[in-house]
Parts: C-alpha cells; structure tokens; sequence
C-alpha cells in the first residue's frame, strides 16, 4: 500500500481488529474519494468469527481524510513545519440486525462496555441511535438497531514521526469493539424458536 499517514491509520485499525479476533467482512471493504473535494473515505465491517452472512452483529468503521489534513501532511512532510494538525474523521457503528421483535435502545445501551471508545486521549461520543423496521415480507418485518460513535483523532508531530504511537490508540480500540460485539451477541432480543414462537426479549 501507499507509503502515508492515512494508510498507515488504516494498518493500524486493521491490525487491532484482527488481534482483537475478530472477522473482516472482505466485500464490505471500500477506499473512496470525493472528486469534487478530494476527501478520502476508507470504510470497513467486521464481526465476531461464525456470525454467518449476513451476521446478526457487526461493527462498520469509517475513517475519513479530509483534503485540508492532506493539505497540512504535505507541508509538513516536505517543509517540516507543522502549522496545524492534521485530522481523520472516525466514525463507529454497532450493528444488531435480523431481529424478530423491536429492540429497547435503552436495554441495548446498557448491554455496553461502561467507557466509551477511545484513541489516545480522544474519546469518541456517540451521535445517535437508530431504530430500522425492514419489510422483506409485509407480514414479517424484521427489525436492526444502530448505534453511532464519532470524533476526530488529531495527528501530532510525534504521531506523524513514530507510527507505533498510532498502533497503540488502535489497539485499544480493537478491544473495545470486540467487548462491545460480545456484549451485543449475547443479548436475546426476541429471536425466533425452534418451534416458530418468538422469545420474550431480555438482557
């Protein structure tokens, strides 16, 4: 790949989600670029081994690389001044889907690692929680649930410099995900039985 911060940004996210056991959904993977603006979107899912396809619990991640942060690496790569930090967009979203009954939001919520995510010293807020009602069969709607962290991961000098750095705030992150999914995984949100009926939901 690419010898550059966004590449290796996107190594590193990489590495921590596989350490992290977890399992890359390969056609879900996407690098984008504006050609109006020039951002560039790097946008990935992953999910706990044996979710089957679709899983039933996943974790789509994007990361962004605005044309100003491109702006402000090339001075500092060849100038060596660094004037202002340049910045990728994170965004994180936890996906449960496939649901036989409408989830709680706030049982869901709960189910959830007690910290938010975090990189480095950012940690990521989270921007909103939706709920999906999907008509496959106008008798038999099935239901999914999202919920959204974001926030902007800040690239010092010694970031920029020293890429083990940016190894580390991922790898926390990759933990944190999989704790997230685990918890997710083991929620019964109304899933149908053997027999047909539908479980009563719980935590």
């Amino acid at each position: 790949m690419l010898d550059h911060v966004f590449s290796d940004a996107i190594g590193s996210l990489r590495e921590a989600l596989e350490s992290a056991r977890l399992e890359r959904q390969t056609l879900e993977e996407r690098l984008q670029t504006d050609v109006l603006l020039g951002d560039l979107t790097w946008v990935t899912s992953y999910s706990m081994p044996g979710e089957g396809d679709p899983p039933r619990v996943r974790c789509d991640l994007t990361l962004e690389w605005p044309t100003w942060s491109q702006t402000s690496y090339r001075n500092w790569y060849l100038e060596g001044e660094l004037a202002e930090p340049p910045e990728i967009t994170v965004e994180i979203v936890l996906r449960l889907q496939q649901l036989e009954l409408a989830p709680s939001p706030l049982d869901v919520m709960a189910s959830l690692p007690p910290e938010p995510p975090s990189l480095g010293e950012l940690e990521l807020e989270r921007s909103g929680t939706t709920v999906e009602t999907i008509y496959d069969e106008l008798e038999n709607p099935s239901w999914a649930l999202d919920v959204t962290f974001e926030g902007t991961y800040e690239l010092d000098e010694t970031t920029l410099e020293d890429g083990a750095a940016m190894d580390d705030h991922f790898a926390s992150l990759g933990g944190w995900i999989a704790s997230a999914l685990v918890r997710l995984g083991d929620l019964r949100l109304g899933q149908a039985s053997a027999d047909g009926s539908t479980d009563t939901p719980a935590v």
